[in-house]
C-alpha cells in the first residue's frame, strides 16, 4: 500500500510538471508572439518613412495628387513629412504600449510630448490633409481623442496616468466593435 502511494504521488508530481511545462511554453510563445507584432509594426513604419523621405529628397517620385507646385514644393512637402514622421513614431510607441511592451511612465512621457506637438498649426494642417496617412485604427481614434482634448483644454491640457488609459481603452474598444 505504501509502495502504491508513493508510486502515484511520483507520477502527480511527474504530470505536474509536465503541464506546468506546457503552461511555461504558451506563456513564451504569446509573449514572443506579442513582441513580434510590435516588431512587425515598426518594420512597416521604418519602410514607409524611408519612402517618405525618398519623395522629400525627390518630390517628382510623389504620387500624383501629391505633387505640389514647384515654389511650395519643397518646404510643404519637408513640413508634412517631418509632421507625420513624428505621428509615425508616436504610432510605434503607442502600438508598443497596447502590446504591453513599452512602460506605463515612458508612454506618459510620449503621450505629453505629442500633446504639445499637435498645438502646432503644421502638425494640425498635415492631420486635415487628404494625403496619404496609413494608420492603425486605433491609433487614429486615439489622436482624434487626444487633439479633441489638447483643442478643448489647451495650454492646461496635462495628461495623467488614468486619461491615458481611459483613451486608450476607449479606442481599443471602438476598433473591437
Amino acid at each position: 500500500m505504501h509502495d502504491t502511494t508513493l508510486q502515484m504521488l511520483f507520477q502527480a508530481v511527474s504530470a505536474l510538471a509536465v503541464v506546468g511545462g506546457f503552461v511555461y511554453a504558451a506563456l513564451q510563445f504569446r509573449g514572443w508572439r506579442t513582441a513580434q507584432y510590435v516588431a512587425n509594426l515598426t518594420t512597416l513604419v521604418e519602410l514607409q518613412l524611408q519612402l517618405r523621405k525618398m519623395v522629400v529628397d525627390d518630390p517628382t517620385l510623389a504620387p500624383v495628387g501629391l505633387v505640389l507646385p514647384a515654389e511650395d514644393q519643397e518646404e510643404e512637402m519637408r513640413g508634412y513629412f517631418y509632421n507625420l514622421m513624428q505621428l509615425r513614431v508616436f504610432e510605434i510607441a503607442w502600438f508598443s504600449h497596447q502590446h504591453g511592451q513599452l512602460p506605463e511612465d515612458y508612454f506618459t512621457s510620449w503621450v505629453a510630448n505629442m500633446a504639445a506637438i499637435t498645438k502646432r498649426p503644421a502638425f494640425r494642417a498635415m492631420w486635415r490633409s487628404d494625403r496619404t496617412k496609413i494608420l492603425h485604427e486605433g491609433f487614429r481614434q486615439y489622436m482624434e481623442q487626444v487633439m479633441e482634448d489638447t483643442r478643448m483644454l489647451g495650454e492646461c491640457y496635462t495628461p495623467t496616468k488614468e486619461h491615458i488609459a481611459s483613451t486608450s481603452a476607449a479606442s481599443a474598444r471602438r476598433v473591437q466593435s
